[in-house]
């Protein structure tokens, strides 16, 4: 039989034993593991945390090349196999970063207001984009160019689609809202790759303004108080109302089938393309 003094639970400062009790409670030993497995994994999320950190600052200071494993555990103040605990291998880690530095960014194009003018804030956005790539090259280049973990991607590409909508339910895109996110996500992901790629002594300061506008002038109407402009063409009219229509129609009234609106929804997409055919072929 175990003696007193063998068992030492009524010495942890996390319990308190009653001395008349031989052996604590279930409930505090449970209470005893419960405060060690917090501790523990609170220590792990800084040690993570740090790995983290020291990893941006040395691909902002110097690019993959600069990111070694040596580099970085001696940047955090940690032993190399803790990176490997962690997150399995240097890849693992790179795909970590890229992701939560991505993610951050994406947090707070969300946060920004939007405006009255949806044309505008789609502009920020893009701006906003381009200027991340610029100023932070070796992330980009991981996010898009080597495979990382594509949902801070998706995350970007939902609030895309949400601006680009608001332009739609004003009666601006002459094309499908999923046609011009596709449109907008490719110039955009190009022209930040083009300009990081080039020396910033050599870039052209105009070409993702330039870029911008070529997107817009294949995507939007003409701008009007109401909405479409009359000058346009009749083509783009409907194209224009069409998208505007397929873009309000899942928060209207159920007064529709589901057959009819499937139907409802082949029409409308009909016709925003055939804006886009004619417009092409004139």
């Amino acid at each position: 039989m175990w003696a007193r003094e063998h068992l030492d639970f009524h010495t942890t400062p996390f319990v308190t034993i009653d001395n008349n009790n031989l052996f604590p409670s279930f409930f505090q030993v449970c209470y005893h593991f419960c405060v060690i497995i917090v501790s523990m994994t609170e220590k792990s999320l800084e040690v993570r945390e740090r790995i983290v950190q020291a990893t941006a600052a040395l691909l902002a200071q110097g690019g993959r090349e600069a990111a070694s494993t040596r580099a970085v555990s001696a940047a955090a103040g940690v032993q190399p196999p803790a990176i490997y605990r962690q997150f399995g291998d240097m890849q693992g880690l790179f795909s970590a970063v890229a992701r939560e530095t991505f993610a951050a960014y994406v947090r707070q194009k969300y946060a920004d207001r939007a405006t009255a003018d949806p044309l505008e804030d789609l502009r920020r956005g893009w701006d906003t984009h381009v200027a991340f790539g610029i100023a932070n090259p070796a992330v980009y280049l991981l996010m898009y160019t080597s495979g990382a973990d594509p949902s801070a991607l998706r995350d970007g590409q939902a609030i895309l689609s949400q601006l680009v909508s608001r332009l739609a339910q004003a009666g601006r895109l002459r094309v499908s809202v999923a046609h011009a996110t596709h449109l907008i996500a490719a110039a955009g992901e190009g022209v930040t790759l083009s300009l990081i790629r080039t020396p910033s002594e050599a870039r052209d300061p105009s070409l993702s303004a330039s870029m911008f506008e070529a997107v817009l002038r294949t995507i939007i109407t003409d701008q009007s108080q109401d909405g479409v402009s009359e000058t346009c063409s009749v083509s783009d009219q409907v194209a224009a109302r069409a998208v505007a229509l397929q873009a309000v129609l899942p928060e209207g009234p159920a007064v529709l089938s589901v057959g009819e609106r499937q139907l409802m929804g082949e029409w409308l997409e009909r016709l925003a393309k055939t804006g886009l055919i004619l417009s092409a072929e004139s």
